[in-house]
């Protein structure tokens, strides 16, 4: 049997940073890349005598990432503690939401190759950070700033099935949290990341095998690739007649493989039990129906209204809805064009690549493309002296209509003047219009590559291509 006689079974546990000002229990500062444990004070160090404070704003993001993502929303939750050692975690147990989490059900819809997806959320909970060791050659060091951040932990179904629908369901989650606000979504940063769990079955059986979980994972492109590493280890074990152990693994970004951490703990482990600190957490219908009320337009509210307005297909408007920049920077653009399907096909073409994981400044007004796109929708200049124009504009936001006229950049769709450049490239390249009258196409592109040599690249192509024809069929 080979890889293709399997199929995956994945499950993931994303963790959301949430972008308050202040953790989860204390009024520390949750701002990312400050010196080490100046973020810090007794709660969120754990001294003996303090006692925590839920943060209210905390909560309702919560809830606002659980209406997004079509949860039910629990009115009454509880704080439990999940017990274990390490360095970075000084009260020795995290606070988080095991037994009466905020949110449960829910579930995000991604458009694969084979068509739409839904991926099911079993809960969304709250629960703090813990620290973060930074280690050196002979020596670990602890920074305590981020312990007591408040984050939400997305919990699916076990529903994936590849790489491909992973990753879709990672970005279509970072665009929601991004979308409504409560997460900036920064992987690099650790603002959202994620653990793995996979098993592997043959194809056609509805059992589950034993899953194994890879921790931390904070790239799109970890993940399809510890995914994939995992997959074809798993399928080598069972054809090899051995056994899968439950464990937890470590994904290599440089090997582009995963290596056993330790063994997967289970919930006894943690000797989950209430926090006797942390009293009952109320939502009431009001709150609900307040943040309803401020919700924004969410990626399949987007999505819906592109395809209606623009006439763009699913894969069109999925790619501009799958980043809140990318969105916001398209509904700025296509105010000032009147061709907003060469408008998208700039932006998925040449700039969709500057939209990464993590936020990234485009060095172009969203008026100064918008004004590209009515150039080339007015043929007043061709695709290839757009990719030019572009190239410069990206180097140095300017006025594309004024860099045309100051350069000389129109197109030629003048006959008159194409004409006599047509003629003198056939009168003299007769090899090259005999191989095309014998057949041989490739030959009309060396003459159409002339033609645009000849007038700088800004004849009409079409219209080129076009009389060229007519001009060998003519002199036959």
């Amino acid at each position: 049997m080979s890889v293709l006689d399997y199929e995956s079974v994945i499950g993931l546990e994303v963790h959301v940073e949430l972008k308050t000002p202040q953790k989860l229990f204390c009024d520390c500062s949750t701002t990312f890349g400050a010196p080490p444990n100046t973020q810090v004070c007794p709660v969120c160090l754990a001294m003996p005598g303090t006692l925590p404070l839920l943060n209210r704003e905390c909560v309702e993001y919560a809830v606002r990432a659980g209406l997004a993502l079509h949860c039910d929303i629990a009115p009454s939750s509880r704080f439990d503690r999940k017990n274990y050692f390490y360095p970075d975690l000084p009260k020795a147990y995290q606070v988080t939401q095991n037994f009466a989490p905020i949110c449960t059900g829910g579930y995000v819809d991604v458009a694969t190759e084979n068509g739409m997806r839904r991926i099911r959320i079993t809960r969304i909970h709250l629960e703090e950070d813990a620290g973060k060791l930074i280690h050196h050659d002979d020596h670990s060091l602890v920074d305590c700033n981020r312990c007591g951040v408040p984050l939400i932990e997305i919990v699916t179904e076990p529903d994936i099935r590849s790489s491909e629908e992973a990753v879709a369901f990672l970005r279509k989650l970072r665009a929601v949290v991004r979308y409504t606000d409560v997460s900036d979504g920064k992987m690099n940063e650790g603002s959202l990341r994620c653990d793995v769990n996979l098993s592997i079955r043959k194809k056609g059986e509805t059992t589950f095998g034993q899953r194994v979980e890879m921790k931390n994972i904070n790239s799109f492109n970890f993940v399809a690739r510890a995914i994939e590493s995992e997959f074809k280890r798993q399928v080598a074990i069972l054809e090899e007649g051995g056994t899968i152990i439950q464990e937890t693994r470590r994904f290599d970004e440089k090997t582009g493989e995963t290596s056993a951490l330790r063994k997967k703990e289970s919930a006894a482990d943690y000797r989950y039990f209430p926090d006797p600190d942390i009293g009952e957490v109320l939502v009431n219908k009001e709150t609900i129906a307040r943040i309803l009320a401020s919700m924004p337009r969410l990626p399949d509210e987007r999505k819906a209204m592109y395809k209606d307005t623009y006439e763009l297909s699913d894969y069109e408007a999925e790619r501009l809805t799958a980043d809140k920049d990318l969105s916001d920077f398209f509904e700025e653009a296509v105010k000032e064009t009147s061709y907003p399907k060469t408008l998208v096909n700039l932006i998925l073409t040449d700039l969709s690549p500057l939209f990464g994981e993590d936020e990234t400044e485009v060095p172009l007004s969203p008026i100064s493309l918008g004004a590209l796109a009515d150039l080339l929708g007015k043929d007043i200049i061709n695709s290839n002296t757009g990719r030019k124009v572009l190239k410069v504009m990206l180097e140095e936001d300017q006025d594309p209509v004024a860099y045309v006229e100051e350069n000389n950049l129109a197109q030629i769709n003048d006959p008159e003047v194409l004409q006599s450049i047509i003629d003198a490239t056939v009168n003299s390249n007769a090899r090259a219009v005999n191989d095309y009258r014998r057949g041989r196409t490739p030959a009309l592109r060396a003459l159409m590559g002339n033609v645009m040599r000849e007038t700088q690249g800004r004849a009409n192509p079409i219209l080129a291509e076009e009389m060229l024809k007519a001009t060998i069929a003519k002199n036959a």
